[in-house]
């Protein structure tokens, strides 16, 4: 994996990437737009690991833009839900999945991973793509995950980064961003310390979404209930 040690990022562009964390007013906009096109990729192949039935209820937290949202609305029968705690997300996944919220298929949320509005055992599946760098505490927020998950429920975990130390510009981005980027072993323990078994982790060199000329590792992580 390439050591991407040179720090290019302008102002601007940082000035856009903060949004990553909660998107907020034009340029919280325009990162989801980004974030649904540059994604892309990386989310078919974390999907392509999850093993999804026509009657499986889905929950994606930080839903972004929605795109997961409508994805999985064409691969399960039941309903899909997604959460966000950004005013601007739910608008733009609302909008984006307001056919299917109108059939009764699909309901768009803002609220927090920390506090679920949700009663336990509710969902067969739970996903979060490209935030659980952001979660307040992950080992007592997927606590919060696992008790609105089935028995037998997934909880699925899908990241474009892996911890990397000679990086500088994966160093410029966490501190930018105040975000935490875990490795498999740290997935492993605070999965299980949550109380998750049957912990599987996914990894291989990917294309980096916000500059396609460097190369970043990939992750996705599948949890039991």
């Amino acid at each position: 994996m390439s050591e991407n040690k040179e720090n290019i990022r302008t102002q601007e562009e940082k000035d856009l990437i903060i949004n990553a964390r909660k998107p907020e007013g034009e340029l919280g906009d325009q990162l989801l737009d980004r974030m649904n096109e540059s994604h892309e990729k990386l989310a078919q192949w974390g999907v392509s690991h999850l093993d999804i039935e026509k009657d499986d209820v889905i929950l994606d937290i930080g839903c972004g833009g929605g795109v997961n949202v409508e994805r999985f609305l064409k691969m399960t029968e039941n309903k899909v839900y997604g959460l966000d705690y950004s005013e601007v997300a739910v608008e733009k996944s609302t909008k984006l999945n307001q056919a299917a919220i109108d059939e009764g298929r699909c309901e768009i949320i803002q609220g927090s991973v920390s506090e679920l509005p949700f009663e336990d055992n509710t969902f067969d599946i739970i996903t979060g793509f490209e935030t659980v760098y952001f979660w307040p505490d992950f080992v007592n927020d997927s606590k919060e995950v696992r008790r609105v998950l089935k028995d037998d429920g997934i909880m699925f975990i899908c990241n474009e980064a892996i911890p990397n130390e000679g990086d500088e510009r994966q160093k410029e981005l966490i501190d930018l961003l105040e975000m935490e980027i875990y490795s498999e072993d740290e997935f492993d323990e605070y999965l299980r310390e949550a109380g998750f078994s049957d912990i599987i982790c996914f990894s291989k060199d990917g294309q980096d979404s916000l500059d396609k000329e460097l190369v970043t590792g990939w992750l996705c992580v599948i949890a039991k209930k």
